[in-house]
């Protein structure tokens, strides 16, 4: 290194110079920063292996509710940083695979139910990662025995023959979440008709009011939810009226029972009761009866 060179990178080291930055680049920060100022929910997505055409179909369909800008990583750090917006950095380590973030106003739940109807199952492909574990489920297959043995065997799938067809003898982990499958791996997946990739949009995690919602909290099963909703009511009705709490909703099974109690014990104790009193003649004459 000559003097020159040492001389500047001494400058360097000392703020002397500072590396361009493009104004296309401050653009986009800048873009980045008012959308976040704007919108009060915030999703890191994970753009990675969504095709384009789905990608523009999805934004039309969701056009009035939100919005989904994809850029590089550092750039969305950086109006992250610039927006100083309380919390949302911590939305920062949720920026995976190829990141965009999706600004809206609607409620975090319903953003990621409609993202997650939106899915569809696809093969995977050689060189994708395994999005979770990738599981070869026991049972018969169309495979006449062959090769596919062999190309089996190779992945520790273990098989045999069941009325003429491979069949595989337990269930087998072929890929673990994460890895890297390989092409002849991704071949016979295909074969198999396992489709382990879901195309659509990705929503890793959401911000909202200084706050990180995950998948875990957002991916909630509706059916089952509403399911607990209706068990609890009947739950705490039951509750209500064997406590004798008055609400709404228990106040006239209650007075129905009240009348059913009330009405029972003027018969059984023959009290002459005007809506009891048929009941009690009634009573009365059966007992005549059985003692003739």
């Amino acid at each position: 290194m000559n003097k020159y060179q040492v001389a500047k990178s001494k400058k360097a080291r000392h703020g002397k110079y500072k590396a361009h930055v493009s104004k296309r680049k401050k653009d986009v920060v800048k873009e980045f920063v008012d959308l976040i100022k704007k919108y009060d929910v915030i999703a890191a997505v994970d753009m990675e292996n969504l095709p384009a055409r789905q990608l523009q179909a999805m934004k039309e369909t969701m056009r009035s509710t939100v919005v989904i800008k994809l850029t590089k990583r550092k750039l969305i750090e950086i109006a992250i940083a610039d927006s100083k917006k309380e919390g949302l950095d911590k939305l920062k380590p949720f920026l995976k695979g190829m990141p965009a973030l999706l600004f809206s106003n609607e409620n975090p739940f319903k953003l990621y139910a409609t993202a997650k109807k939106s899915k569809s199952k696809a093969p995977i492909k050689g060189g994708q990662k395994a999005p979770h574990d990738i599981v070869v489920k026991a049972g018969t297959t169309s495979f006449a025995p062959g090769p596919i043995i062999g190309e089996l065997g190779a992945f520790k799938i273990k098989t045999g023959i069941d009325g003429g067809k491979v069949a595989i003898k337990a269930d087998a982990v072929v890929a673990y979440e994460g890895e890297l499958v390989s092409g002849k791996l991704a071949s016979i997946l295909q074969r198999l008709g396992i489709q382990p990739m879901e195309i659509g949009l990705n929503i890793v995690a959401v911000f909202e009011k200084g706050e990180i919602l995950t998948k875990a909290v957002l991916d909630i099963d509706e059916e089952q939810y509403a399911r607990n909703f209706q068990t609890a009511f009947r739950d705490s009705l039951a509750v209500a009226m064997a406590t004798g709490h008055i609400t709404k909703e228990t106040i006239t099974l209650l007075l129905q029972k009240a009348h059913r109690e009330a009405f029972a014990l003027a018969v059984e104790r023959a009290i002459p009761e005007k809506d009891a009193l048929g009941a009690i003649l009634a009573k009365a004459e059966a007992q005549a009866r059985s003692l003739a």
